[in-house]
């Protein structure tokens, strides 16, 4: 899930779909973490790279102006 997740973050045109697609690939990552017992790095994972960064890269593609076709 976390392979097609990044591929389809890499690849969508569209930049929200982009971001939530990135967003869900983090939190698949998280519960891979945690499952494999290193829930001090899954927890880390959800917290800095799902939560902080996802927070800003939201709040810049909603701050650009997108041309009207």
């Amino acid at each position: 899930m976390a392979v097609v997740l990044a591929i389809l973050a890499v690849e969508l045109k569209n930049l929200l779909q982009a971001a939530v697609c990135l967003g869900g690939m983090c939190i698949v990552l998280g519960i891979l973490f945690a499952v494999l017992n290193a829930v001090y790095v899954g927890v880390f994972q959800l917290l800095i790279y799902a939560g902080a960064t996802m927070v800003l890269f939201l709040a810049v593609v909603m701050l650009t102006e997108r041309e009207e076709k």
